[in-house]
This record gives structure tokens, C-alpha cells and sequence, in this order.
């Protein structure tokens, strides 16, 4: 039977990895600064994340929600201690997605509002609600296209303020740093006035954390970087580096209803094993803290090369902007100097999402190679040019 031909695929076909490396079948060696989508955040096969998924699965891998399940109670503590969010309430459930179909779907329940403001540029899953505030017309099925979204730019203050005094919209979901879009931000006093503004329109302030989230942007949430107080946060990709996790943080005023949300595999043993061995090897190893000093070191490296014209993003979360797209770029990344990169929306833009455990040794490989192949790529596109 074939696969359903949906991806777009690189030749390459990894079977092992270790740290920021990954093997392919044939023993190559690559560096992957994108961690699969921002996903490997405390390195491949790290041995205490291996140690504690062999455990549980040897002892219990899966028991539905309707028993007690202590790691998920232990995940839940040891999740508020690290990321400060005091008092905040957890919801399992297994993707990005999920999760931020979860919460639009709980704004509404709680606001009686059906409305949501996305922003253009933003991206928050593939599935009904979370697609339909996701600003890409190519991936909206006619079913998806039912929902109530309005898109505004970011940094449109008085567009949110009009659209909230309409009185019926029940969330405003925002990346803090948007991923696929290409590293976009808005600013301290628009996500200041944002929350304000939902707080006095009852509406629910969403902060899409998928990607930013579990340490990537300096803080263990992007939101932390502003003066704001999500009523829910969106969790999914570092939480289990790997595994299949996601979750929302629900503020304490929102009151839990029997039956309001629900999930066959959120939560389960094997994921909270994943997933408490992830928080911990953060807090063990400080990767926060190395996030921060390895962000700086790209950075002031990146300044220094010309063909560089843009540096976006936070802490590992880190876009660099060409004047050509980026898509050769990539490739002779990949195939010439084995080194895994990430695109975007912008087209012009790479993307750097590597482990939060890469060092100075990787980031020196990946400028080295940066600089060896960007004088054959610019040659390329100057000859594309004449030609067309």
C-alpha cells in the first residue's frame, strides 16, 4: 500500500541519533539544528529519557483516564515548579493541535462566544478550529471554513480593541513567536494592551506556546518575556521530546466540568514517564541557562556575515533572512555538509531549532558550512536571474 503522497521529502532516511546528531541508514553523520520541528529539546536518545520510557513500558504502558494515574499528578507539580505558572490547572491531550483545539474549544464553552482573533502569519494546527485560525487558505477545508476567525495584523492594537467591543468573540490566540510564519513578534505594549483588552471583553487570552514553549526562547515560556497572564497556554512539542504529548495550562479562575474535555491516550503512563524525564533533565542540566548563552553566541556570530540581513526570533528559536529563498540553501545544507535546517512561510528565512543541549562546537560547524556554501548558492541565484 503507498503512503499518502502529502509530504514533500528530503533523501535521507535516519535510523539512529544521540544528542544533536542523527544517523542515517548508510552511518552518516548529521547535525540537526531543527530537531524535527522544534521537537527534540533535551537531545536524541537522551539516556535518561530512554531509561524512564524502558521502565514504564516494561511495567505499564497505557491505562485510560478513568483510573487514578499518579504521574500524571507528578508531571502536573513538577511542570508548575519549573515553568512558575502558580496554581494553573493541566489538560493532557497528544499534539500542538489537540491542544490548541482544546483550548478555543474551552473559551467558547466558558465565554457562550464562538468568534476568535488569529493573527496573519500565525500557525496553530491542522485540525477544525485550530486550522481555521491558522493563516494558510491552502490547508482550510470548506468544513474548517465554517468557524468565526478574524486575522489582524500583529502589533494592531486598536484592530483587536474594535473587534472585542463587537461582543462576540470568544478567544484571541497568539504565537509570542510565531514558527512557521518566520520568527515574527509583536511588541511589549501590544501584548501588554492584548490581555488587557480580553480581560475587560471576556474574552479568553491564548498563548500558543507549542513551539515556543519548555525553554525554547530563553524562558520557559515565550509569554514570560511580557508583563501578561494567559487564561490558557498551549503546550506540545518539547514537552516530550518525541513522544506524542500536548496539554493546556487553564488558569485557576476557569472552573472544570465532568465531561467539558477528553482524551483516549492524553496523559498516559508512557507519555508522563516521557515527559517528567524531560523536565527534569531541563532542570538538571540547566538548559534554560544554555539556551540563553548559546542564543547569544549565534547571534553575535551571525552579525558578522554580511549575506545575513535579518536575525529573528529568541533564544533557540532563531531565524536567520536572506534577499533569495532559502530552499537551495537547505538542500547543499543537507545533502553537501549533512546539517539539518528548518524553512518557513517566508521563504527567505531559515530556521534554527536545534536541541536545547547544543554547544558552541555545533554552532561553529553550522557558520562554517554557512559560510562555504553561500557563495555557490548567491552565484546560483544570480544565474537563475539572468536567465529569467
Amino acid at each position: 500500500m503507498p503512503l499518502f503522497n502529502v509530504y514533500p521529502l528530503y533523501d535521507v532516511t535516519p535510523v539512529s541519533g544521540k544528542g544533536v546528531y542523527v544517523y542515517d541508514k548508510n552511518g552518516t553523520e548529521y547535525l540537526d539544528l531543527y530537531g524535527g520541528h522544534a521537537v527534540i529539546s533535551i537531545g536524541h536518545a537522551h539516556p535518561k529519557y530512554v531509561e524512564a520510557i524502558s521502565r514504564q513500558v516494561s511495567e505499564l504502558g497505557f491505562y485510560s483516564n478513568a483510573i487514578q494515574n499518579p504521574l500524571q499528578v507528578q508531571l502536573a507539580d513538577k511542570l508548575e515548579a519549573l515553568s512558575g505558572c502558580k496554581d494553573y490547572e493541566l489538560f493532557f491531550c497528544n499534539s500542538g493541535a489537540e491542544a490548541n483545539e482544546n483550548a478555543l474549544k474551552l473559551a467558547s464553552f466558558k465565554t457562550g462566544k464562538s468568534r476568535v482573533i488569529a493573527f496573519k502569519n500565525g500557525f496553530h494546527g491542522r485540525t477544525s478550529a485550530a486550522v481555521a485560525a491558522t493563516d494558510n487558505p491552502g490547508i482550510v477545508a470548506p468544513i474548517n471554513a465554517q468557524q468565526e476567525v478574524t486575522f489582524l495584523e500583529l502589533d494592531d492594537i486598536a484592530g483587536v480593541k474594535a473587534e472585542l467591543e463587537k461582543g462576540d468573540v470568544c478567544a484571541v490566540i497568539v504565537e509570542f513567536i510565531q514558527g512557521v510564519g518566520g520568527l515574527d513578534q509583536g511588541s511589549a505594549k501590544f501584548f501588554n494592551e492584548v490581555d488587557k483588552l480580553c480581560k475587560a471583553n471576556n474574552t479568553f487570552f491564548i498563548a500558543d506556546e507549542v513551539q515556543s514553549g519548555y525553554g525554547r526562547s530563553g524562558k520557559f515560556f515565550a509569554f514570560q518575556h511580557y508583563n501578561v497572564t494567559p487564561d490558557i497556554i498551549s503546550i506540545a512539542k518539547g514537552m516530550g521530546n518525541g513522544f506524542p504529548m500536548g496539554g493546556i495550562l487553564i488558569h485557576p479562575s476557569i472552573e472544570a466540568k465532568f465531561g467539558m474535555l477528553g482524551t483516549t491516550f492524553g496523559g498516559n503512563h508512557l507519555a508522563c514517564a516521557a515527559g517528567l524525564s524531560v523536565l527534569e533533565v531541563i532542570e538538571d542540566q540547566k538548559l534554560i541557562d544554555n539556551v540563553q548563552v548559546m542564543s547569544e553566541y549565534f547571534i553575535k556570530i551571525a552579525k558578522t556575515i554580511p549575506h545575513i540581513k535579518n536575525i529573528k526570533g529568541k533564544g533557540l528559536m532563531l531565524g536567520l533572512e536572506f534577499d533569495f529563498e532559502v530552499g537551495d540553501l537547505r538542500k547543499r545544507l543537507i545533502y553537501e555538509n549533512h546539517i539539518f535546517t528548518g524553512g518557513a512561510s517566508n521563504k527567505k528565512l531559515l530556521r534554527i531549532l536545534p536541541p536545547l543541549t547544543v554547544r558552541k562546537e555545533h554552532i561553529n560547524m553550522f557558520f562554517e558550512a554557512l559560510i562555504e556554501v553561500l557563495p555557490e548558492v548567491e552565484s546560483a541565484e544570480e544565474l537563475q536571474t539572468e536567465k529569467i
